[in-house]
């Protein structure tokens, strides 16, 4: 595997990738990898020629008080991982080389990015959509591999995709969880034994309410009812959100039908992490 800090040696090497009408997959993440990120690739794998990942932790998406300082970095590791996976090229810039001096450029993908996450971290979309627009043009992928855990940012990219013309397949990929179903996390490493215990409360709230779904409940006030009541009985939980969206446009619903999000984010001691289902 080939390591580029470069932007323009990644642009070359893209270009090179993809001669002959050969399909360039790209796995965009910001390190700490977990099997979530490897399905991810592994996706990619199936349906592409060759493959490029990327580490970079992105300062842009980071409110002031967040942990970008304290996110896990575990460099050395992922790339002994993303070799073995069979990636082709870790795309690896340092700030600097993303956002030289005088940049001032940004993407807002308006009424989308204010909801759910956006809502919670104020400017927290317009990072993540100006750094991945960046990645794009310079990697030039055919297909780009996104978690569905992630569900609020994967509407605002697919939007910020349709708008601007990317000519790419941006492909949504199943959470993946631990064997007690868990989300899987890279900030899972900032919970301690009792926390990872009590973190389980985010996927028994969305499990009861898919029984409720599945029983013939669909009034959305109802679902959410039965799981904030939950939620907020949870030792060492404490709600953010929880919500039911159209998955495209994250604008709330009244009914929980084909294609609805049910979405929760909450804070677990001191780590807030989020989870999701998708009504099918």
């Amino acid at each position: 595997m080939r390591i580029v800090e470069k932007v323009s040696e990644m642009q070359q090497l893209s270009r090179e990738l993809r001669a002959n009408n050969r399909l360039l997959g790209f796995v965009p993440t910001m390190g700490a990898l977990h099997e979530g990120h490897f399905s991810l690739v592994r996706r990619a794998q199936a349906e592409c020629a060759s493959i490029a990942a990327s580490i970079f932790v992105n300062p842009l998406q980071f409110g002031p008080t967040e942990d970008f300082a304290k996110y896990p970095r575990t460099f050395d590791s992922d790339c002994e991982q993303l070799a073995a996976e069979g990636v082709a090229v870790l795309f690896a810039p340092t700030p600097a080389e993303m956002y030289p001096d005088g940049a001032t450029t940004k993407v807002i993908v308006e009424g989308i990015a204010d909801r759910l996450d956006g809502a919670s971290r104020p400017g927290h979309f317009t990072g993540v959509a100006t750094v991945v627009a960046k990645l794009f043009h310079i990697v030039q992928p055919d297909r780009a591999y996104f978690g569905q855990k992630d569900a609020a940012q994967l509407a605002v990219l697919r939007q910020m995709v349709r708008d601007l013309n990317f000519d790419l397949t941006i492909v949504g990929c199943p959470i993946m969880r631990d064997s007690d179903g868990l989300a899987l996390s890279s900030r899972n490493k900032y919970l301690n034994t009792t926390e990872r215990v009590q973190a389980l409360a985010l996927r028994q709230t969305l499990l009861h309410i898919e029984r409720s779904i599945a029983g013939g409940e669909r009034q959305s006030d109802a679902l959410l009812q039965q799981g904030t009541r939950i939620l907020r009985e949870a030792d060492g939980v404490k709600l953010d959100y929880l919500a039911a969206v159209d998955a495209q446009s994250l604008l709330p619903v009244d009914r929980a039908e084909l294609g609805t999000l049910i979405a929760v984010a909450a804070w677990v001691g001191q780590t807030r992490l989020i989870d999701n289902l998708l009504v099918e």
